[in-house]
């Protein structure tokens, strides 16, 4: 593994023992806790650019999902558990609790967010407030996949293939992968938006076989059948609403753009919802870091 940069000097780093295996996590800055939970393709690694004006009000706690960066890689049970969210959220709050944090703020991109949400539902009295970032609820994703995108996040039913097919198919080239997918997403279609050195946390550890199953199994728990889908369309059945305040970030080029009205669906789940796009494509933090720690900063230091 490469010698890879401290994006966050001066924050403390931590390995947490958790049901869902030991989680790495980096802390710092002072305040109310705020818990910030990356998306696919990345690692806790994606917040160094918001993190320093986030931490001048809040105490960060930015880990690295099961499976990702330089958390543990628990074996995968027939559910794809603990790669299902439901499993990531109740480890999330087990790590906050190590912190001495009992009620907290809450970011999640890509499957951070989805961490979020069913950490929201499945776990109420946690949240004081929550905010998603380029993402609709996995329930809404699969309902509404139409042509468009089907194309746009062709990935999904990809990533969710029967073990081994993308495990094999993305390790014969992991890095080229890593950097297409990366920068199909972004509004300028390339790798301009992000740091050199954040791309090397990316690269290697996306290169970690284990890890590529890792993430394939995150996949499958949120594909049709599986726990994510089972576990949001039991809520939506059961009228179950998200009760805290609730932030929709999106990107103006995004894939929750995609999807219509990112609002109007995340009002169904969270009927209070606020919510607005930023200027960027999927990656808010590193395309456009500036307009979304300053209206995270505004949404959570709201009273």
């Amino acid at each position: 593994m490469p010698d890879l940069a401290d994006l966050f000097p001066g924050f403390a780093s931590h390995w947490i023992d958790t049901s869902a295996g030991k989680i790495f996590a980096r802390s710092g800055g002072s305040g109310p806790p705020l818990l910030l939970l990356h998306g696919y393709t990345e690692t806790n690694v994606m917040w160094h650019r918001v993190a320093p004006a986030l931490a001048a009000r809040f105490a960060l706690v930015i880990p690295d999902l099961p499976g990702y960066g330089w958390s543990a890689v628990p074996q995968a049970d027939a559910n794809h558990a603990p790669y299902d969210k439901r499993s990531m959220a109740n480890a999330m709050v087990e790590a906050m609790e190590r912190f001495g944090h009992v009620r907290f703020r809450l970011t999640g991109h890509d499957r951070g967010g989805r961490v979020a949400y069913r950490l929201a539902l499945d776990h109420p009295g946690r949240l004081e407030r929550m905010a998603t970032l380029d993402i609709v609820p996995t329930y809404d994703m699969w309902h509404g996949m139409d042509a468009n995108m089907a194309m746009k996040v062709w990935h999904w039913p990809f990533l969710a293939q029967p073990y081994p097919l993308p495990e094999m198919l993305i390790g014969k080239a992991p890095v080229e992968y890593l950097e297409w997918k990366m920068a199909s997403w972004t509004k300028a279609k390339n790798l301009s938006a992000f740091d050199p050195r954040a791309l090397e946390h990316y690269r290697a550890s996306f290169s970690e076989p284990l890890r590529i199953h890792a993430q394939c199994e995150d996949y499958r728990a949120g594909a049709p059948g599986g726990a994510d889908v089972i576990n949001d369309e039991a809520d939506r059945t059961a009228g179950k609403t998200i009760s805290c305040p609730l932030l929709a970030l999106w990107g103006g080029q995004g894939i929750a753009n995609e999807t219509g009205g990112p609002l109007k669906i995340w009002r169904q789940w969270a009927p209070q919802a606020t919510g607005q796009p930023i200027d960027s494509g999927h990656f808010l933090t590193e395309e456009n870091p500036d307009a979304t720690a300053a209206a995270l900063l505004e949404f959570f230091t709201a009273t």
